[in-house]
Protein backbone atom coordinates (compact mmCIF):
# COMPACT_ATOMS: atom_id res chain seq x y z
CA UNK A 1 0.00 0.00 0.00
CA UNK A 2 1.42 2.99 -0.53
CA UNK A 3 0.49 7.16 0.10
CA UNK A 4 0.47 10.14 -2.31
CA UNK A 5 -0.39 13.42 -0.66
CA UNK A 6 -0.89 16.70 -1.93
CA UNK A 7 2.31 18.36 -0.89
CA UNK A 8 4.78 15.22 -1.87
CA UNK A 9 5.78 17.29 -5.11
CA UNK A 10 6.26 20.13 -3.86
CA UNK A 11 8.48 18.52 -1.16
CA UNK A 12 10.90 16.52 -3.76
CA UNK A 13 11.60 19.98 -5.40
CA UNK A 14 12.23 21.23 -1.76
CA UNK A 15 15.09 18.31 -1.46
CA UNK A 16 16.06 18.48 -4.99
CA UNK A 17 18.88 21.64 -4.41
CA UNK A 18 20.81 19.50 -1.37
CA UNK A 19 23.36 17.10 -2.88
CA UNK A 20 23.52 14.04 -0.58
CA UNK A 21 27.34 13.89 -0.68
CA UNK A 22 27.86 17.26 0.46
CA UNK A 23 27.58 17.66 4.23
CA UNK A 24 27.95 21.03 6.13
CA UNK A 25 28.85 21.70 9.85
CA UNK A 26 25.80 22.44 11.66
CA UNK A 27 26.31 24.77 14.99
CA UNK A 28 25.62 23.13 18.21
CA UNK A 29 24.65 26.38 20.57
CA UNK A 30 21.26 26.70 21.45
CA UNK A 31 19.08 29.62 19.09
CA UNK A 32 17.73 32.05 21.01
CA UNK A 33 14.45 31.79 22.24
CA UNK A 34 11.73 33.21 19.68
CA UNK A 35 14.46 32.40 16.72
CA UNK A 36 14.88 29.13 14.58
CA UNK A 37 17.76 26.55 14.65
CA UNK A 38 19.58 29.07 12.11
CA UNK A 39 19.28 31.62 14.70
CA UNK A 40 16.69 33.79 12.55
CA UNK A 41 13.77 35.22 13.99
CA UNK A 42 11.21 32.73 13.80
CA UNK A 43 8.44 33.76 11.70
CA UNK A 44 4.97 33.35 13.22
CA UNK A 45 2.34 31.19 11.07
CA UNK A 46 -0.32 33.49 9.03
CA UNK A 47 -3.75 32.53 11.05
CA UNK A 48 -7.11 32.66 8.90
CA UNK A 49 -8.19 36.28 10.80
CA UNK A 50 -5.18 37.87 9.46
CA UNK A 51 -5.05 36.36 5.67
CA UNK A 52 -8.83 37.41 5.61
CA UNK A 53 -8.03 41.20 6.77
CA UNK A 54 -5.10 41.21 4.36
CA UNK A 55 -7.58 40.36 1.23
CA UNK A 56 -10.19 42.96 3.05
CA UNK A 57 -12.40 39.55 3.09
CA UNK A 58 -14.61 37.53 5.91
CA UNK A 59 -12.82 34.94 7.67
CA UNK A 60 -15.87 32.85 6.88
CA UNK A 61 -15.62 33.66 3.01
CA UNK A 62 -11.20 32.40 3.08
CA UNK A 63 -12.55 29.16 4.98
CA UNK A 64 -15.29 28.47 2.20
CA UNK A 65 -12.61 28.52 -0.55
CA UNK A 66 -9.38 27.70 1.19
CA UNK A 67 -11.40 24.18 2.49
CA UNK A 68 -13.28 23.89 -0.87
CA UNK A 69 -16.58 23.68 0.64
CA UNK A 70 -19.51 22.88 -1.90
CA UNK A 71 -20.57 26.36 -0.95
CA UNK A 72 -17.83 28.19 -2.14
CA UNK A 73 -19.08 27.46 -5.70
CA UNK A 74 -21.28 30.30 -5.31
CA UNK A 75 -17.97 32.41 -4.75
CA UNK A 76 -16.92 34.43 -7.79
CA UNK A 77 -13.49 32.98 -9.55
CA UNK A 78 -11.45 35.95 -9.30
CA UNK A 79 -11.78 35.76 -5.63
CA UNK A 80 -10.79 32.61 -5.18
CA UNK A 81 -7.91 33.02 -7.10
CA UNK A 82 -6.87 35.83 -4.80
CA UNK A 83 -7.49 33.87 -2.06
CA UNK A 84 -5.10 31.03 -3.11
CA UNK A 85 -2.58 33.39 -4.35
CA UNK A 86 -2.42 34.46 -0.97
CA UNK A 87 -2.42 31.56 0.62
CA UNK A 88 1.04 30.36 -1.26
CA UNK A 89 2.38 33.99 -0.59
CA UNK A 90 2.02 33.85 2.86
CA UNK A 91 2.36 29.76 2.99
CA UNK A 92 -0.86 29.67 5.11
CA UNK A 93 -1.82 25.97 5.79
CA UNK A 94 -5.03 25.26 7.77
CA UNK A 95 -5.43 23.42 10.59
CA UNK A 96 -6.12 20.05 8.82
CA UNK A 97 -7.39 18.30 12.73
CA UNK A 98 -9.97 20.92 13.24
CA UNK A 99 -11.27 20.87 9.92
CA UNK A 100 -11.71 17.17 10.22
CA UNK A 101 -13.21 17.40 13.70
CA UNK A 102 -15.51 20.21 12.16
CA UNK A 103 -16.69 18.07 9.00
CA UNK A 104 -16.32 14.66 10.52
CA UNK A 105 -14.37 13.76 7.35
CA UNK A 106 -10.93 12.66 6.64
CA UNK A 107 -10.28 14.39 3.22
CA UNK A 108 -8.71 11.00 2.50
CA UNK A 109 -9.70 8.34 -0.67
CA UNK A 110 -8.77 4.92 -0.63
CA UNK A 111 -7.89 3.70 -4.66
CA UNK A 112 -7.59 -0.07 -5.23
CA UNK A 113 -5.71 -1.51 -8.31
CA UNK A 114 -4.79 -4.90 -10.01
CA UNK A 115 -1.09 -3.24 -10.37
CA UNK A 116 0.50 -0.34 -9.76
CA UNK A 117 3.11 -0.86 -12.57
CA UNK A 118 1.06 -1.80 -15.76
CA UNK A 119 0.19 0.84 -18.58
CA UNK A 120 -3.42 0.73 -17.82
CA UNK A 121 -3.27 1.27 -14.20
CA UNK A 122 -1.00 3.75 -14.19
CA UNK A 123 -2.80 5.85 -17.20
CA UNK A 124 -5.94 5.70 -14.76
CA UNK A 125 -3.92 6.56 -11.55
CA UNK A 126 -2.26 9.82 -13.21
CA UNK A 127 -5.99 11.00 -14.20
CA UNK A 128 -7.38 10.21 -10.36
CA UNK A 129 -4.02 11.75 -8.96
CA UNK A 130 -4.46 15.25 -11.18
CA UNK A 131 -7.93 15.69 -9.38
CA UNK A 132 -7.35 14.45 -5.89
CA UNK A 133 -4.50 16.63 -5.24
CA UNK A 134 -6.72 20.14 -6.90
CA UNK A 135 -9.01 19.14 -4.68
CA UNK A 136 -6.80 19.15 -1.01
CA UNK A 137 -7.06 15.49 -1.06
CA UNK A 138 -4.88 12.47 0.71
CA UNK A 139 -5.06 9.29 -1.14
CA UNK A 140 -3.89 5.84 -0.68
CA UNK A 141 -3.45 3.52 -2.79
CA UNK A 142 -3.58 -0.87 -2.73
CA UNK A 143 -2.71 -3.32 -5.34
CA UNK A 144 -4.38 -6.80 -4.75
CA UNK A 145 -2.83 -8.36 -8.19
CA UNK A 146 -5.94 -10.39 -8.81
CA UNK A 147 -5.92 -12.30 -5.41
CA UNK A 148 -10.02 -12.69 -4.29
CA UNK A 149 -9.19 -12.64 -0.53
CA UNK A 150 -7.43 -8.71 -0.79
CA UNK A 151 -10.03 -7.62 -3.30
CA UNK A 152 -12.91 -8.45 0.30
CA UNK A 153 -10.65 -7.09 2.40
CA UNK A 154 -8.97 -4.39 1.47
CA UNK A 155 -12.37 -1.92 1.06
CA UNK A 156 -12.95 -2.97 4.80
CA UNK A 157 -9.54 -1.92 5.40
CA UNK A 158 -9.95 1.32 3.78
CA UNK A 159 -12.94 2.02 5.83
CA UNK A 160 -11.73 1.13 8.85
CA UNK A 161 -9.18 4.11 8.33
CA UNK A 162 -11.70 6.52 7.77
CA UNK A 163 -11.67 7.45 3.88
CA UNK A 164 -14.35 9.06 2.83
CA UNK A 165 -14.86 7.44 -0.24
CA UNK A 166 -13.46 4.71 -2.36
CA UNK A 167 -12.00 4.43 -6.47
CA UNK A 168 -11.82 0.60 -8.14
CA UNK A 169 -10.04 0.41 -10.95
CA UNK A 170 -10.70 -3.19 -12.85
CA UNK A 171 -11.58 -4.61 -9.91
CA UNK A 172 -14.97 -6.71 -9.44
CA UNK A 173 -17.08 -5.02 -7.47
CA UNK A 174 -19.84 -7.18 -5.08
CA UNK A 175 -19.84 -4.86 -1.94
CA UNK A 176 -22.40 -2.31 -0.30
CA UNK A 177 -20.09 0.09 1.71
CA UNK A 178 -21.12 2.92 4.01
CA UNK A 179 -18.94 5.13 1.87
CA UNK A 180 -19.37 6.35 -1.76
CA UNK A 181 -17.68 4.12 -4.45
CA UNK A 182 -16.68 4.47 -8.33
CA UNK A 183 -15.57 1.75 -10.27
CA UNK A 184 -13.62 2.48 -13.43
CA UNK A 185 -14.08 -0.32 -15.76
CA UNK A 186 -16.27 -1.84 -13.70
CA UNK A 187 -19.22 -3.80 -14.78
CA UNK A 188 -21.07 -5.47 -11.53
CA UNK A 189 -23.99 -3.43 -11.02
CA UNK A 190 -24.04 -2.96 -7.31
CA UNK A 191 -26.33 -0.13 -5.54
CA UNK A 192 -25.05 3.21 -4.78
CA UNK A 193 -21.52 2.23 -6.90
CA UNK A 194 -21.20 4.89 -9.97
CA UNK A 195 -19.15 2.75 -13.06
CA UNK A 196 -16.63 4.52 -15.73
CA UNK A 197 -16.91 2.17 -18.42
CA UNK A 198 -15.92 2.20 -21.81
CA UNK A 199 -18.34 2.08 -24.73
CA UNK A 200 -17.10 -1.23 -25.72
CA UNK A 201 -19.35 -1.67 -28.89
CA UNK A 202 -18.32 1.34 -30.49
CA UNK A 203 -14.32 0.43 -29.77
CA UNK A 204 -15.32 -3.10 -31.28
CA UNK A 205 -16.57 -1.82 -34.31
CA UNK A 206 -13.76 1.26 -34.45
CA UNK A 207 -10.99 -2.03 -34.77
CA UNK A 208 -12.70 -4.45 -37.03
CA UNK A 209 -14.27 -1.82 -39.64
CA UNK A 210 -10.92 -0.38 -39.87
CA UNK A 211 -9.40 -3.92 -40.61
CA UNK A 212 -12.07 -4.86 -43.04
CA UNK A 213 -12.10 -1.46 -45.36
CA UNK A 214 -8.20 -2.60 -45.32
CA UNK A 215 -9.29 -6.06 -46.88
CA UNK A 216 -8.39 -8.14 -43.95
CA UNK A 217 -10.93 -11.30 -43.18
CA UNK A 218 -8.66 -13.83 -41.62
CA UNK A 219 -8.18 -11.61 -38.07
CA UNK A 220 -7.25 -13.45 -35.37
CA UNK A 221 -7.89 -12.53 -31.82
CA UNK A 222 -5.82 -12.11 -28.20
CA UNK A 223 -8.46 -11.73 -25.37
CA UNK A 224 -7.86 -10.66 -22.06
CA UNK A 225 -7.58 -12.84 -18.80
CA UNK A 226 -10.33 -14.31 -17.70
CA UNK A 227 -10.34 -12.02 -14.13
CA UNK A 228 -10.31 -8.84 -16.21
CA UNK A 229 -13.41 -6.79 -15.75
CA UNK A 230 -13.34 -5.92 -19.38
CA UNK A 231 -12.86 -8.99 -20.66
CA UNK A 232 -16.48 -10.33 -21.29
CA UNK A 233 -18.37 -7.44 -22.07
CA UNK A 234 -15.10 -6.70 -25.05
CA UNK A 235 -15.59 -10.25 -26.34
CA UNK A 236 -19.22 -9.81 -26.87
CA UNK A 237 -19.16 -6.75 -28.71
CA UNK A 238 -15.61 -8.25 -30.92
CA UNK A 239 -18.56 -11.41 -31.54
CA UNK A 240 -21.73 -9.20 -32.42
CA UNK A 241 -19.58 -6.58 -34.69
CA UNK A 242 -17.58 -9.74 -36.19
CA UNK A 243 -21.17 -11.28 -36.95
CA UNK A 244 -22.23 -8.10 -38.44
CA UNK A 245 -19.20 -7.86 -41.04
CA UNK A 246 -19.05 -11.47 -41.69
CA UNK A 247 -16.04 -11.97 -40.17
CA UNK A 248 -17.26 -15.54 -38.41
CA UNK A 249 -17.63 -19.34 -38.69
CA UNK A 250 -20.78 -20.45 -40.49
CA UNK A 251 -22.03 -16.79 -39.52
CA UNK A 252 -22.30 -17.79 -35.68
CA UNK A 253 -19.02 -18.05 -34.28
CA UNK A 254 -15.09 -16.69 -34.84
CA UNK A 255 -12.86 -19.11 -35.64
CA UNK A 256 -11.97 -20.71 -32.05
CA UNK A 257 -8.17 -21.13 -34.15
CA UNK A 258 -7.97 -17.93 -34.64
CA UNK A 259 -8.51 -16.96 -30.58
CA UNK A 260 -6.25 -16.96 -28.18
CA UNK A 261 -6.47 -15.93 -24.58
CA UNK A 262 -4.17 -14.44 -22.04
CA UNK A 263 -2.94 -16.57 -18.94
CA UNK A 264 -0.95 -15.29 -16.36
CA UNK A 265 -1.17 -12.00 -14.25
CA UNK A 266 2.17 -10.59 -15.34
CA UNK A 267 2.16 -7.00 -16.81
CA UNK A 268 5.00 -7.88 -19.16
CA UNK A 269 4.72 -8.22 -23.20
CA UNK A 270 5.63 -11.90 -22.48
CA UNK A 271 1.95 -12.92 -22.15
CA UNK A 272 1.20 -11.30 -25.77
CA UNK A 273 4.36 -13.07 -26.71
CA UNK A 274 2.92 -16.59 -25.96
CA UNK A 275 -0.62 -16.13 -27.04
CA UNK A 276 0.54 -15.36 -30.27
CA UNK A 277 3.05 -18.70 -30.58
CA UNK A 278 -0.15 -20.39 -30.05
CA UNK A 279 -1.94 -18.66 -32.52
CA UNK A 280 1.19 -19.12 -35.17
CA UNK A 281 1.51 -22.80 -33.98
CA UNK A 282 -2.19 -23.74 -35.17
CA UNK A 283 -1.23 -23.18 -38.33
CA UNK A 284 -4.76 -21.32 -38.91
CA UNK A 285 -3.81 -18.02 -41.46
CA UNK A 286 -4.32 -14.93 -40.41
CA UNK A 287 -3.30 -11.77 -41.77
CA UNK A 288 -4.58 -9.62 -39.01
CA UNK A 289 -4.44 -9.54 -35.29
CA UNK A 290 -6.60 -7.71 -32.63
CA UNK A 291 -4.91 -7.82 -28.99
CA UNK A 292 -6.69 -6.90 -25.66
CA UNK A 293 -4.24 -4.50 -24.83
CA UNK A 294 -1.29 -2.27 -25.85
CA UNK A 295 1.10 -4.26 -23.42
CA UNK A 296 0.03 -7.70 -25.00
CA UNK A 297 0.31 -6.33 -28.60
CA UNK A 298 3.69 -5.44 -28.28
CA UNK A 299 4.93 -9.16 -27.11
CA UNK A 300 2.60 -10.72 -30.02
CA UNK A 301 4.43 -8.25 -32.78
CA UNK A 302 7.86 -9.47 -31.21
CA UNK A 303 6.53 -13.26 -31.68
CA UNK A 304 5.38 -12.60 -35.56
CA UNK A 305 8.94 -10.90 -36.02
CA UNK A 306 10.92 -13.92 -34.72
CA UNK A 307 8.52 -16.15 -36.97
CA UNK A 308 9.52 -13.81 -39.79
CA UNK A 309 6.86 -12.24 -40.65
CA UNK A 310 7.06 -8.36 -41.42
CA UNK A 311 4.36 -5.97 -39.33
CA UNK A 312 2.53 -4.99 -41.43
CA UNK A 313 3.25 -5.62 -44.33
CA UNK A 314 1.95 -9.66 -43.22
CA UNK A 315 0.27 -9.21 -40.45
CA UNK A 316 -1.58 -5.93 -39.41
CA UNK A 317 -1.57 -5.56 -35.31
CA UNK A 318 -3.76 -3.05 -33.14
CA UNK A 319 -3.81 -2.72 -29.69
CA UNK A 320 -5.90 -1.24 -27.23
CA UNK A 321 -5.74 1.67 -24.50
CA UNK A 322 -3.76 3.90 -26.25
CA UNK A 323 -0.94 3.85 -23.23
CA UNK A 324 1.99 6.63 -23.47
CA UNK A 325 4.65 4.15 -25.02
CA UNK A 326 2.35 2.97 -27.42
CA UNK A 327 3.08 6.42 -29.87
CA UNK A 328 6.80 4.95 -29.58
CA UNK A 329 6.94 1.73 -30.50
CA UNK A 330 8.78 0.43 -33.95
CA UNK A 331 6.60 0.42 -35.67
CA UNK A 332 4.22 2.84 -33.95
CA UNK A 333 1.25 0.97 -32.58
CA UNK A 334 -1.98 1.23 -34.36
CA UNK A 335 -4.39 1.02 -31.42
CA UNK A 336 -7.99 1.63 -29.90
CA UNK A 337 -8.31 4.94 -27.32
CA UNK A 338 -9.61 4.31 -23.92
CA UNK A 339 -9.41 8.03 -22.53
CA UNK A 340 -8.04 6.50 -19.42
CA UNK A 341 -6.63 9.74 -17.53
CA UNK A 342 -10.07 11.02 -18.70
CA UNK A 343 -11.90 8.25 -16.99
CA UNK A 344 -9.46 8.79 -13.80
CA UNK A 345 -10.08 12.46 -13.77
CA UNK A 346 -14.23 11.39 -13.96
CA UNK A 347 -14.00 8.74 -10.97
CA UNK A 348 -12.40 11.34 -8.88
CA UNK A 349 -15.08 14.16 -9.50
CA UNK A 350 -18.26 12.03 -9.79
CA UNK A 351 -16.69 10.74 -5.83
CA UNK A 352 -16.25 14.01 -4.45
CA UNK A 353 -19.66 15.13 -5.86
CA UNK A 354 -20.99 12.43 -3.92
CA UNK A 355 -18.72 12.83 -0.70
CA UNK A 356 -19.82 16.81 -0.82
CA UNK A 357 -23.35 16.74 -1.62
CA UNK A 358 -24.50 12.92 -0.71
CA UNK A 359 -27.43 11.64 -2.96
CA UNK A 360 -25.79 13.51 -6.15
CA UNK A 361 -24.74 11.08 -9.05
CA UNK A 362 -26.14 8.24 -7.91
CA UNK A 363 -26.26 7.11 -12.01
CA UNK A 364 -25.13 3.91 -11.85
CA UNK A 365 -23.29 4.29 -15.11
CA UNK A 366 -21.08 6.96 -16.95
CA UNK A 367 -20.11 5.85 -20.46
CA UNK A 368 -16.99 7.41 -22.10
CA UNK A 369 -15.86 6.57 -26.20
CA UNK A 370 -12.84 5.25 -27.38
CA UNK A 371 -10.90 6.76 -30.45
CA UNK A 372 -9.07 4.98 -32.96
CA UNK A 373 -5.78 5.74 -33.22
CA UNK A 374 -3.96 4.56 -37.03
CA UNK A 375 -0.05 4.29 -36.86
CA UNK A 376 2.13 2.36 -38.03
CA UNK A 377 1.27 -1.41 -37.34
CA UNK A 378 -2.16 -1.78 -39.39
CA UNK A 379 -1.96 -2.01 -43.73
CA UNK A 380 -3.62 -3.46 -46.79
CA UNK A 381 -3.98 -7.07 -46.45
CA UNK A 382 -1.43 -8.56 -48.67
CA UNK A 383 -2.87 -10.15 -52.39
CA UNK A 384 -1.42 -13.60 -51.08
CA UNK A 385 -1.81 -13.82 -46.68
CA UNK A 386 0.97 -16.05 -45.63
CA UNK A 387 0.45 -19.09 -43.79
CA UNK A 388 1.24 -17.93 -40.64
CA UNK A 389 2.20 -20.83 -38.84
CA UNK A 390 5.43 -21.12 -40.64
CA UNK A 391 8.75 -19.69 -40.95
CA UNK A 392 9.58 -17.80 -44.15
CA UNK A 393 12.64 -18.78 -45.74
Amino acid sequence: MSIAAPNFAQYLRLLAPFPCARLRSVSTRKPKAGSDVTGRAARKPMSLKNLAEHLALSPATVSLVINRSPVADSIPQDTKDRIFAAARKFKYRPNFLARSLRTQRSFTIGVIVPEVSDGYSASVMSGVEDYLLQEGYFYFVASHRHRSDLIDEYPNIFVERSVDGLIAVDTPWRLNLSVPVVTVSGHNDVKGVTNIVLNHSRAAELALRHLFHLGHRQIAFIKGQEFSSDTAVRWDSIERVARHLGLTKNGSVINPRLVAQLEGDSPSPQLGHMATKMLLASGEPFSALFAFNDISAMGAIRALRESGLHVPGDVSVIGFDDIQSAAFQNPALTTVRQPLREMGRIAAEILLKRINRPGSDLHSKHTVEPELIIRETTAPAPAVRPLAGRHRS
